[in-house]
């Protein structure tokens, strides 16, 4: 037992695998043992078993007077065989690329003469504020009936008023040759001073409605092309023009837009019933969610403080004492099943 135990410790490791390479990516055995040959003139076969891809690339070659023995071929003779290889298959590949083009141009010249050929992607992305614009301005540029956008509210991050009179004259030169512009806002801008400014300044058939909630930032122009948000810091957009996509996008749009409530040119007063205010209800219904103060102010488009000051309000209102509570008495008043028309 103790001699096979001693015999096991003095054997040899297994030689690693050999990973595949190519002649440009000697291995480090490769290049070790081909620097050997050069040196020393010749290798024995049983150095080289470490490093067969030196006879695969003919680096080396059996020694006539003993087959044992390897020689290595001379660097310059090596390469210029592996350069005049190369220079073959480059040969070969634009022989290839030359068929195909010949092959391929009568159905290029036919497919640009096939009607609705689409030659604009389905989908583009837009990386940056700068092309984003761009875009955008182009195409409401091109565009002569309809724009539809969802403006959720946001934090106001420091205001830019070149970038805020540029969209203004673009939508008004868009007012201008007739077109209609259709937007849908949170309930908590209805009294913003930038959008109510917004809609004093511009002169045509521009329409805003209000809603508890919407959906991200989405603008449809003439329904061919529509822009939408490609990440959450809003520096990567996405330029839609499949025509499903764009439906889908049209259609959403128009159900929320028969649910809100307008605000321009003539403003609607939301009812309150039962003391409930809608903008009270609209919390109530994602407190018995179970959501927290901060999701229920993001999806609501207001900050915390103000969601925590109508969550107090609709407590106060059914007397609850409690969290808890308060989910309970929203359940039992029955203020989630008033139903209002839309108007």
């Amino acid at each position: 037992m103790t001699s096979e135990a001693h015999g096991h410790d003095d054997a040899e490791p297994p030689p690693a695998p050999h990973v595949r390479h190519g002649v440009e990516e000697l291995c480090p055995e490769g290049a070790r043992l081909y620097e050997l040959a050069l040196t020393e003139g010749r290798v024995t076969a049983r150095e080289a078993e470490q490093a067969r891809c030196l006879l695969e690339f003919g680096l080396l070659h059996p020694a006539l007077e003993d087959p044992g023995l390897l020689e290595p071929v001379a660097p310059t003779v090596a390469l210029h065989r592996h350069l005049v290889t190369t220079q073959e298959r480059i040969a070969r590949e634009r022989r290839r690329e030359a068929r195909l083009v010949d092959t391929f141009d009568a159905f290029l010249r036919l497919g640009d003469r096939a009607p609705g050929f689409a030659h604009t992607p389905a989908i583009s992305l837009l990386d940056g504020q700068g092309p984003i614009n761009l875009a955008l301005t182009q195409a409401i540029a091109e565009a002569r009936e309809e724009l539809l956008a969802i403006q959720p509210r946001r934090e106001q991050r420091g205001g830019r008023p070149s970038s805020h009179d540029q969209a203004m004259a673009r939508d008004q030169a868009f007012l201008d040759r007739g077109g209609r512009i259709r937007t849908l806002y949170h309930h908590t801008t209805r009294h913003d001073p930038s959008v109510l400014a917004r809609y004093e300044q511009l002169r045509g058939d521009a329409q805003a409605r209000t809603l508890d909630e919407v959906t991200d930032r989405l603008i449809v122009i003439d329904r061919t092309v529509a822009f939408l948000p490609a990440n959450k810091e809003r520096t990567l957009a996405l330029e839609v023009r499949h025509p499903a996509l764009i439906e889908y996008f049209a259609t959403t749009f128009e159900r929320l837009w028969h649910l809100a409530t307008p605000m321009h040119p003539e403003a609607v007063r939301q009812p309150t019933l039962n003391g409930v205010t809608p903008r009270q209800r609209a919390i109530a219904t994602l407190l018995v969610e179970g959501l927290t103060d901060a999701v229920i102010a993001d999806r609501l488009g207001m900050n915390i403080r103000t969601a925590r000051v109508h969550i107090a309000k609709l407590a106060a209102t059914l007397g609850s004492e409690s969290r808890a509570q308060l989910g309970y008495l929203i359940a039992r008043s029955g203020i989630l099943d008033q139903e209002r028309d839309p108007p």
